[in-house]
């Protein structure tokens, strides 16, 4: 692992001068990359309205930098929406975008302002029609390749193209027009050509409505997706918008509807340093040729998308020499809390007991993914640097 792929020399300088005298494990997120990264995904995508998808890193250090930038953002629960309205965003930058969501959180939604809303089912859209009515409703559509992803989102949320239809009609006959459709490729989805297939089936949808139900959408929403950094690297965001904007000219030309996307992984991941401490090392027999090294956060205390071996993130260790395989694994008394054992990571094998590991592009879904106190342990701790 190439350090530099990951950090200019200047930010790992200021990385590692901060982590000194900092108990493990703890995560570092630095706000000047915040905005950085916001920056470029506008410069990409300049068409576009930006709605961060807060569940990717909800702290109010990381909302209050995207805030100051013009961001609007994506939540996925009330909870999130408090967080935000306490920060002073107003409602009509905000989109309830999960699909998943009681009557009295739809209710208390719309009784602060919110009026975007995602459904993906008969049920939800009646609730939205009764509960929040006059909002502007747009049906999450069921991608399958979505399944290319490194963490999938298939199955669980969107519907088929055949259903998107349906609620369309179903809508309409409630004298409801449905705003538009979103779909959402898989967080960390590599494959480019997952987003001409989403967006083929889109523009089918909307000639659809048009000619069925005399039904003219308005919006697309192309959810989030777009990649990090992780163990292998990918191409620039640069290329993945010069494609996906491509396609949308391709199917949409001069009738380009209003165009959402939601960047959470993307514009979070490679604003973040995990460090953890090395507790234990060892080997479970003489004739087994990998030792175990044990840290001091696993995958209840922020590396829960190290499950399956989905996301490999980059290790970065300062120890030097010959190298050797290692399975990792976290503290805590359960068999799941192993990182990586098909998946086995080189390290010097001069590591030792007491040596930090600098876990790279841990911006996203790593803090707020912590246990309260499984084992006891409590939540680890998060630094900002400006």
């Amino acid at each position: 692992m190439n350090l530099r792929d990951y950090l200019t020399p200047g930010e790992w300088t200021r990385f590692r001068e901060f982590s000194v005298d900092k108990e493990t494990p703890f995560l570092m997120i630095d706000l000047k990359k915040v905005k950085k990264n916001y920056i470029d995904f506008k410069r990409n995508f300049e068409q576009a309205d930006m709605y961060y998808a807060v569940k990717a890193s909800p702290s109010v250090e990381v909302l209050s930098v995207l805030d100051e930038q013009g961001s609007c953002f994506d939540i996925a629960s009330v909870y999130e929406l408090d967080r935000l309205l306490g920060l002073g965003v107003d409602p009509d930058r905000i989109s309830y975008g999960n699909t998943i969501k009681k009557i009295k959180e739809i209710s208390y939604a719309y009784s602060k302002g919110v009026r975007l809303f995602a459904t993906d089912s008969e049920a939800d859209l009646e609730n939205l029609i009764k509960y929040a009515p006059g909002s502007k409703i747009y049906i999450r559509l069921l991608v399958e390749g979505a399944m290319s992803a490194d963490w999938p989102l298939a199955r669980k949320f969107g519907c088929s193209m055949d259903e998107v239809k349906r609620l369309i009609s179903l809508a309409k006959a409630q004298g409801v027009i449905i705003y538009g459709v979103s779909f959402h490729v898989g967080s960390q989805q590599r494959n480019i050509l997952v987003w001409q297939y989403a967006l083929m089936k889109v523009w089918d949808i909307f000639e659809w409505a048009m000619d069925n139900e005399d039904v003219e959408l308005e919006m697309i929403n192309m959810g989030g997706g777009f990649p990090s950094d992780y163990f292998h690297l990918t191409e620039d965001m640069d290329v993945y918008a010069e494609h996906i904007n491509r396609f949308l000219d391709e199917y949409f030309g001069d009738k380009m509807p209003k165009i959402i996307i939601e960047p959470g992984r993307s514009l979070a991941g490679n604003t973040g340093v995990l460090v953890t401490e090395i507790v234990l090392i060892s080997q479970k027999n003489q004739f087994e040729p990998f030792q175990w090294v044990y840290q001091d956060a696993g995958m209840f205390n922020g590396l829960i998308e190290t499950m399956g071996e989905a996301i490999k993130y980059p290790i970065y260790t300062e120890k030097k020499g010959e190298k050797g395989e290692y399975i990792l694994a976290g503290p805590t008394c359960d068999s799941m809390d192993i990182l990586y054992q098909d998946f086995k990571y080189e390290f010097p094998l001069s590591l030792e007991i007491g040596d930090r590991l600098y876990w790279l592009s841990t911006g996203a879904y790593t803090s707020s993914y912590c246990s309260v106190e499984f084992n006891g342990f409590p939540p680890m701790k998060t630094y900002f640097i400006d």
